[in-house]
């Protein structure tokens, strides 16, 4: 019931934020702790997951940072997805590649996705994300963020 309670609250804060800023929930020091088993193909093996465990992700009002590579000025964009349409768009008819919010540990009806858009990184051969640009907010001291279709769990330092 606490975990509704603060989506609601989640939810109603993510849209009053100005797409300039990043939310007040999300500033600050996060942990990459674990990879989520999940059913999905990535573009990394297991070495390249494994160096992301226990690495930092910050957050600022206007910055995101991890390691030596920093988003100055970030922009972010909220999305609500219900669990439906977010299966619908992460599994994109493929059993073979497919995550839903079961998966990832969520047992909202909903929840929001912030994507921060960002030149190219060069994180290893296979991606040019950034770890932290794409964040599922799952409750108050925990985040998801996915890096070449591969999902993490953070948690608030």
């Amino acid at each position: 019931m606490v975990g509704a309670r603060f989506l609601c609250l989640l939810l109603a804060a993510v849209p009053a934020v100005p797409a300039s800023q990043i939310p007040a929930q999300l500033r600050g020091d996060w942990v990459i702790t674990r990879l989520i088993p999940t059913r999905t193909i990535s573009c990394w093996g297991q070495r390249d997951a494994d160096r992301l465990l226990r690495t930092h992700i910050h957050y600022s009002a206007d910055s995101l940072a991890w390691k030596n590579y920093e988003v100055p000025h970030a922009t972010v964009t909220a999305q609500e997805w219900t669990a439906e349409d977010f299966f619908r768009e992460y599994c994109g008819g493929s059993a073979d590649s497919c995550v839903d919010f079961r998966q990832l540990g969520v047992h909202a009806n909903a929840a929001v996705v912030l994507t921060i858009p960002h030149p190219a990184a060069h994180i290893t051969e296979a991606t040019t994300e950034i770890p932290g640009d794409w964040v599922l907010l799952k409750d108050k001291s925990t985040i998801i963020i996915s890096v070449c279709n591969l999902y993490f769990e953070a948690h608030r330092r």
